[in-house]
């Protein structure tokens, strides 16, 4: 007596001109039937398939008819299952090792001062460090590392045109800054941005650095999904203050990074407290206490640094250049210090 079984075993051998798969493995024919002396399948082609749809159904009937009791086929035209999304596939950049980003859920808590700082004290341990700003719409970290006033250069490298990035305390930079007026707005929608980002990526001449580090603008918005699918990272840190306006926000962006299957490598409270310049030991926390560690404990991350207000040095400098020895310097350093256990090893 004819099987269920039987019936799959003789059509299994019928496949994807193709591919070269059966066409019960690409469940194209499904859901076989018994009643009585009739076979009954599914054929469920998807689109690129159809052009097959008389050979598979035609070798299908025939192969059932030669079944024991099958006397009769009946073939149903059923929808093919929709495609499984691919993952977008992200792409090294030419040279460099390790990519880490900072990011945070608002503006205004000191994400673009830690990157700068966190870049410049990564290279003072020694890595090869580059540093792109992808804060298309504000971006700062010319200012502060001295450079507004400088233009990247191109070159030529077989027959494409690579933007030389800038070199300023010991790191290499880019960033939308160099490329427009000072206060030229960036009025543009997410497939222009998203382009301009990978420009950042592949088409600058990063040479060999052993550490990329990305300044995210705030939120959870194109660009950050642009480098999550475009360039594999290390990890991403996330900036916060102790506000709660401040760890709603984070919290979103800390969870849009989790579900993108972005590492986070921990929080980092900023303002944390203030440090009267005549009473050094005395701590006044102007934003609350505490936001950073309840953050990074809810996620499961370690709370990496806690910053102070601090008074800004001279322009164009990093606090962690500038003022090595002031609390928030030395912070930094000691955010620097764990990253770089997370991170490739020098030259």
């Amino acid at each position: 007596m004819t099987t269920i079984g039987d019936a799959l075993a003789c059509l299994r051998p019928l496949t994807d001109a193709g591919s070269g798969k059966s066409v019960v493995d690409l469940e194209w024919i499904r859901n076989p039937r018994l009643q009585g002396s009739r076979a009954i399948i599914e054929l469920a082609l998807p689109a690129h398939a159809n052009p097959q749809r008389d050979r598979i159904a035609k070798a299908a009937r025939a192969a059932l008819l030669a079944l024991d009791g099958v006397q009769d086929v009946q073939i149903e035209l059923a929808a093919a299952a929709p495609a499984a999304p691919t993952a977008p596939q992200t792409r090294p950049i030419a040279g460099v090792k390790t990519v880490v980003a900072v990011s945070s859920g608002k503006g205004g808590v000191g994400k673009s001062t830690v990157a700068v700082n966190l870049a410049c004290a990564l290279a003072a341990t020694g890595l090869r460090v580059g540093l792109l700003d992808a804060d298309l719409y504000g971006p700062n970290t010319p200012i502060m590392l001295g450079l507004s006033e400088k233009k990247p250069e191109t070159v030529d490298e077989h027959g494409q045109q690579l933007l030389l990035p800038l070199e300023s305390w010991g790191i290499a930079m880019v960033s939308m800054g160099l490329l427009i007026n000072p206060g030229q707005p960036v009025i543009w929608r997410g497939p222009m941005l998203n382009g301009v980002i990978r420009q950042f990526l592949y088409q600058v001449k990063w040479g060999a650095r052993d550490v990329l580090v990305v300044d995210l603008p705030p939120g959870t918005g194109d660009a950050q999904l642009s480098l999550a699918q475009a360039a594999p990272m290390e990890g991403v840190v996330i900036v916060t203050t102790p506000q709660q306006v401040a760890l709603a926000d984070s919290r979103r962006g800390l969870a849009m990074f989790q579900q993108l299957g972005v590492p986070v490598l921990g929080v980092v409270e900023n303002m944390s407290w203030f440090a009267p310049p005549d009473q050094p030991r005395q701590r006044y926390a102007l934003f609350g206490e505490g936001g950073g560690a309840l953050l990074a404990a809810e996620a499961g991350v370690p709370l990496l640094a806690q910053l102070p207000l601090q008074l800004p040095g001279a322009e164009g400098q990093p606090l962690v250049l500038s003022q090595p020895d002031s609390p928030a310097g030395v912070a930094l350093q000691g955010l620097a210090q764990q990253l770089r256990k997370r991170l490739v090893t020098p030259r």
